[in-house]
């Protein structure tokens, strides 16, 4: 079903405008921007407990064996699309990677996740479409041929992220707080069968949740039943990114950037760089052995004025030196942030820069990245 706004409804829709979701069209999808206290509440509450976002948007995509064949041969099959590995994956276990491009540049980042028939892909919604058509052109050009495809359109998916984020789950399926970072395991929530994963994209310990869409809203309302939970929109789901230093497609991730600039170098370890048998890989394992021409980067505003996306980066002299890609107020460091791409002789922490505003130069620097530490939760 579409909105009035143009975008197709998630499962959780009723949900959001019963809870005075501000609904906006996002990648083609009809999702709240915000509740009634705002995206800096938000985006605090998910720092000091949980919040409960809507990720259903997201392509939710398995690759099956062909007859005869076993997972390990989808992976081997996959890995001709990414660089990541992923046939030295586990079941139960998850991994980051990216579809890059014949000219070393990045489609779309991914979390694989391997089940003992599958694997699992979590691709960004404004690139399932294309990477959907990849997949299938790398298939023979459908979804039946080296691997069987099939779309997920039945699922939800939420994520409940915070430090209060294991206790809540774990009290309506204890098993969640064995999970360690980047693990995943089919586990019952009152009665329904759910894809629990430890991950999320917002620097904070967390869960995601594929839950059939049928049960989606019950699921939803166990745990914002919680008083640990609030739930948050896409507003508190950037600015939790962005004071992360979480690279988004579309900002820091495009065809025209590649792994190394992006600082994902370690997403592609030894044996897929010497192997090189992925899309773009002679360019991008070059940059990762001699260097990139330009780095990802945190910048920290001078002054209290925001750095939005898209300002151009000048040295003292103002000679261009780069330009923004993601900028905003960071509510937990309560000062303006950003990301951006400097040449790299300009990338060092520290380095005095001025970012172009609407009211003149505002004068900046090259700050480490993370701006806030990340918070997962692996066993010691």
């Amino acid at each position: 079903m579409t909105d009035a706004n143009g975008g197709v409804r998630t499962p959780l829709f009723d949900l959001h405008t019963e809870l005075g979701g501000r609904m906006v069209n996002f990648g083609g999808h009809a999702l709240p921007m915000r509740y009634g206290d705002g995206t800096v509440a938000e985006h605090r509450a998910t720092r000091a407990a949980a919040g409960l976002f809507d990720v259903s948007h997201m392509g939710i995509v398995e690759l099956h064996p062909a007859a005869g064949d076993e997972v390990h041969d989808v992976a081997a099959w996959l890995e001709r699309c990414v660089p990541g590995a992923i046939t030295s994956l586990a079941p139960g276990r998850m991994r980051y990677t990216l579809f890059t491009t014949a000219a070393g540049g990045v489609l779309d980042d991914l979390i694989v996740s391997c089940h003992a028939d599958r694997l699992r892909i979590v691709v960004n919604a404004v690139r399932t479409e294309a990477d959907l058509s990849m997949l299938r052109e790398a298939n023979g050009g459908g979804d039946d041929g080296d691997v069987r495809i099939e779309v997920r359109t039945d699922l939800a998916l939420i994520a409940l992220q915070g430090p209060a984020a294991v206790d809540v789950l774990a009290q309506l399926t204890p098993a969640a707080a064995d999970l360690a970072f980047m693990s995943t395991s089919t586990l019952p929530i009152d009665g329904v069968e759910c894809e629990v994963s430890r991950c999320g994209y917002t620097g904070e310990d967390g869960f995601e949740v594929a839950i059939p869409a049928s049960e989606a809203m019950h699921i939803a309302r166990l745990l914002l039943d919680a008083d640990e939970v609030a739930p948050a929109g896409l507003g508190a789901r950037d600015t939790l990114r962005l004071e992360a230093g979480l690279p988004l497609v579309g900002h820091e991730l495009t065809e025209a950037t590649t792994p190394a600039e992006a600082g994902l170098g370690w997403s592609i370890p030894k044996r897929r760089r010497a192997e090189a048998g992925f899309p773009g890989a002679e360019i991008i394992t070059a940059q990762l052995r001699d260097g990139s021409p330009r780095q990802r980067v945190g910048i920290a505003a001078e002054g209290r004025r925001p750095i939005r996306d898209g300002a151009a980066l000048t040295d003292a002299a103002g000679a261009s030196v780069g330009i923004v890609t993601s900028g905003g107020y960071g509510p937990t460091v309560e000062t303006p942030i950003a990301m951006a791409y400097v040449a790299s002789e300009h990338s060092a922490d520290g380095t005095e820069l001025f970012a172009e505003g609407r009211k003149g130069t505002e004068p900046c620097r090259v700050a480490p990245l993370p701006f806030v530490e990340h918070r997962y939760w692996r066993p010691s």
